[in-house]
């Protein structure tokens, strides 16, 4: 089913559950670099995460992107990771930066101009991507409606502790969670702000694919 055909009112939670994350696995190929998008919480979980793909020698750089200032905070998203970076052992040298921007889109529009001054985007094969298991899948649509072509993406899920695949239904922050960003990714797909794909969300829909 593709998601412009897709009404939030009548998705059940199990179908809200494979819109977001149905085939949202790392296939462990190796990039040009790691992309890391901020969060109030990505010092906590997409921050090991990208770090341990930097160690593991998946890329030999990161850029962390985000430019918002949670409350309590001096510095932007991208600052504080950079920081906690260094303090795990990754090399200043390796480390990109964006700071403008404050959502999900502008991640991806701010981060064009930094992987082209930094490698030229022509050269750019694969980028390695962090972010939450639910937010892949907007992020994943929103780097290939606006990056360009060539470039392919890994997608490398941080899990946090409310909202995997296997527990997002137990809590009511991770059924609000979903339920919102299935919303977000409808609606934006419905807008035309991001590329539509077909999303085998039912069980005989999976079936069929798979003859």
């Amino acid at each position: 089913m593709y998601i412009s055909t897709m009404d939030i009112e009548k998705l059940t939670p199990e179908q809200m559950g494979h819109l977001l994350f149905s085939d949202i696995e790392d296939t462990h190929e190796r990039g040009d670099c790691i992309f890391v998008v901020g969060s109030s919480k990505a010092l906590q979980y997409r921050l090991p995460k990208a770090v341990e793909l930097y160690k593991q020698g998946r890329a030999g750089k990161i850029l962390f992107s985000g430019g918002v200032k949670w409350r309590g905070s001096e510095f932007t998203e991208a600052e504080e990771l950079k920081r906690g970076a260094i303090s795990l052992g990754v090399p200043k040298e390796d480390i990109l930066t964006e700071n403008l921007s404050m959502h999900t889109l502008e991640n991806v529009l701010a981060s064009l101009l930094v992987l082209d001054r930094e490698f030229h985007l022509h050269n750019i094969r694969r980028l390695l991507v962090v972010t939450s298991s639910y937010h892949m899948r907007r992020l994943h649509l929103t780097l290939q409606t606006y990056m360009p072509e060539w470039i392919s993406f890994t997608l490398c899920p941080a899990e946090d502790d409310n909202t995997r695949v296997d527990n997002w239904f137990q809590s009511e922050i991770g059924i609000k969670r979903v339920r919102d960003e299935s919303a977000k990714l409808i609606r934006y797909v419905g807008q035309g702000a991001l590329k539509d794909e077909d999303i085998h969300i039912d069980k005989i829909e999976r079936e069929e694919a798979k003859k």
